[in-house]
C-alpha cells in the first residue's frame, strides 16, 4: 500500500521582551538557577498577574507578516497539569479565543512554491526546568524561564514530508528574526518545535492517528525525527497494528523515537478563563501602530537583492536568510562601490567560509564590512590581485590591520610595471625553451604553464591581465 505522511508543527518562540509576560522578573538567560524568579512567578499567595503589553505588540507583528486575523478580543486561560516545574500548578495560555487566527506562510521545496496554513498563534507563559544532570538520585528545579513569554505557533496538516517540514520551520525561524520577537536561539530553548506526525492510505481523506514528538532542538533532528516517525507508524500498520495516540521523545544518538506518555487532549487539561486576568483587548489603532514598525521580510528583501544587485535567487536566498547577513551585505556593496555579485562572491564564500571554520556568527566576523569594503577597493585598482586578496582577507581576520596596512607589512602591492613584468618573462622563457619549442609547434596549452611560471617568479604579484597580454605578444600568433 501507498502511505502518506500528514504533518503538523507547534512552534514555541520565547518573546524577545526585556521582562516575563505577567511580572516584572528580568528574561535574561544564564543567570544563576532560580535568581530570576519573583514572587508573581512562583506563586505566593496573594499575587496578581500584570500582563505585558510588549508581548502583544510582538504577537500582532507577527500576526500581521503572515497575513492573519489579529482578534481584537482575546482571552487568557488556565491551562491546568501538574509537573514539579510549573509552581501554580496551571500554565496561563489562550484557548478558546487566541490573539492570532488564520495566517500562513510561504515555502519552496522542489522549486515549487507551497503554501502552509497556520491556524493560530497565541500567547502564553513558559513553566521552569527540571536538572538532572548535577543530582544523584534527585531532580532540581530552576524557575528562571518560569514565567517568560512565548508565542505558540500551530500550523495547519498541511506537510507531507519531513523535507517540507524544515523548509517551513525555516521560513518562521527565518521571520521571527526579522521581526526581532524572537532571537531563534535553538540551542538555549527559545525557539522549540513540537512536530505531530501521522500517515494515511495514500488518497485517504481521514487523518489516521497522530504522535506528538516533543522539543526538537535542530532542523537537522527535525527531519531526522519525523523521517523515523513516518517509518515507524508505517511498519506498525503494516504488521496489523495500531499506532497509540502518545508524546514521544526524539534520541539523536540512536536516531529514534520512544514513547513519553499517552497524548493528552484538550479537555484533560480542563480549560477555563483566568479570572485574575481581564479579556486582552486590541484596537485598530495599535494594530496600525505596530504595523508601521514592519521592517521588509525576508520575501521582499530576497526579491530587491535579485532585481536592485542582478544576484542569481540561489546567492539572495544565502544573504538574505539572516537580516544581520543581509545588512553585512548591503553595507559592504554600499561602502566598497564594487560590483554586487563580487561582494556576494566573497560574502557567501571567504566569509562565510572563515565563519564557519570558527563557528562564528555574521556578527562578530573579526572583518567588517567596512575592512572587506577596503578590501575590494584594492583589487579594483589593480593594487593588488584576487588571488592576494585572499591572503589579505586572512591577515585581516587574524587581526593584523585593514587591507592598506597588511599590503604595506607584507610587501603584497601588486606588479603593474610593464617593463618588470617583461623582463620576468624573458628570463621564464629562456629557462624553458624545450616547453617554449613544444608550444610553437602547436601545443598552445603551455601559455598556461608560462603564465604560472611568471607568477611564481613574481611572487604572484603580477598583473595577471598583462601577464597575458604580454605573453600573447611575446610567443606571437
Amino acid at each position: 500500500m501507498e502511505w502518506e505522511a500528514v504533518i503538523g508543527l507547534e512552534v514555541h518562540a520565547q518573546l524577545l521582551t526585556k521582562s516575563k509576560a505577567f511580572s516584572g522578573a528580568t528574561t535574561k538567560y544564564g543567570a544563576v538557577p532560580n535568581t530570576q524568579a519573583c514572587a508573581v512567578d512562583i506563586a505566593l499567595p496573594g499575587v496578581l498577574p500584570v500582563f505585558n503589553r510588549e508581548a502583544a505588540r510582538m504577537a500582532v507583528k507577527f500576526g500581521l507578516a503572515i497575513g492573519a486575523t489579529i482578534n481584537h478580543h482575546s482571552v487568557f486561560a488556565r491551562k491546568n497539569y501538574f509537573y514539579p516545574d510549573l509552581p501554580k500548578g496551571y500554565q496561563i495560555s489562550q484557548y478558546e479565543l487566541p490573539i492570532v487566527t488564520k495566517g500562513h506562510i510561504d515555502i519552496e521545496i522542489d522549486n515549487s512554491r507551497k503554501t502552509i496554513g497556520v491556524t493560530r498563534a497565541h500567547l502564553e507563559e513558559d513553566a521552569g526546568k527540571s536538572l538532572h544532570e548535577d543530582f544523584h538520585g534527585m531532580s532540581g528545579i530552576d524557575l528562571n524561564r518560569a514565567g517568560t513569554p512565548l508565542l505558540e505557533i500551530v500550523s495547519e496538516p498541511d506537510m507531507r514530508s519531513a523535507k517540507e517540514a524544515v523548509a517551513y520551520l525555516k521560513k518562521l525561524h527565518e521571520l521571527v528574526r526579522y521581526l526581532e520577537i524572537c532571537d531563534g536561539n535553538m540551542q538555549e530553548g527559545s525557539f522549540r518545535c513540537d512536530a505531530n506526525v501521522s500517515v494515511r492510505p495514500r488518497g485517504e481523506q481521514k487523518l489516521g492517528t497522530r504522535t506528538e514528538i516533543k522539543n526538537v532542538n535542530s532542523f537537522r533532528f527535525v527531519e531526522k525525527a519525523i523521517d523515523y516517525e513516518i517509518e515507524r507508524q508505517i511498519d506498525v500498520l503494516e504488521s496489523g497494528g495500531t499506532v497509540v495516540q502518545e508524546t514521544r521523545l526524539y534520541d539523536s544518538d540512536k536516531n529514534v523515537t520512544r514513547s513519553m506518555r499517552s497524548k493528552e487532549e484538550a479537555n484533560d487539561y480542563r480549560y477555563f478563563p483566568d479570572p485574575d486576568l481581564p479579556p486582552l483587548v486590541i484596537d485598530d489603532a495599535f494594530i496600525r501602530e505596530t504595523e508601521k514598525t514592519l521592517p521588509e521580510l525576508p520575501d521582499a528583501k530576497r526579491a530587491r537583492f535579485i532585481k536592485d544587485y542582478g544576484l542569481s535567487a540561489y546567492d539572495a536566498g544565502v544573504l538574505t536568510a539572516s537580516p544581520e547577513m543581509a545588512r553585512y551585505y548591503e553595507e559592504t556593496v554600499r561602502e566598497s562601490k564594487a560590483d554586487p555579485k563580487i561582494v556576494a562572491n566573497w560574502v557567501t564564500g571567504e566569509v562565510s567560509a572563515y565563519l564557519n571554520r570558527e563557528n562564528k556568527e555574521i556578527t562578530d566576523s573579526p572583518v567588517t564590512p567596512a575592512l572587506l569594503a577596503g578590501l575590494l577597493r584594492r583589487v579594483a585598482d589593480s593594487t593588488i590581485s584576487g588571488k592576494i586578496a585572499k591572503e589579505v582577507f586572512e591577515a585581516m581576520w587574524n587581526g593584523q590591520g585593514d587591507a592598506d596596512a597588511v599590503i604595506e607589512k607584507k610587501g603584497l602591492k601588486q606588479i603593474t610595471d610593464s617593463g618588470a613584468i617583461e623582463k620576468v618573462i624573458d628570463e621564464v622563457l629562456a629557462k624553458n625553451p624545450k616547453q617554449l619549442e613544444q608550444y610553437r609547434n602547436g601545443q598552445e596549452k603551455l601559455f598556461g604553464y608560462f603564465v604560472g611560471q611568471v607568477m611564481k617568479a613574481t611572487g604572484g604579484k603580477a598583473n595577471p591581465a598583462q601577464v597575458n597580454a604580454l605573453l600573447k605578444k611575446k610567443l606571437g600568433p
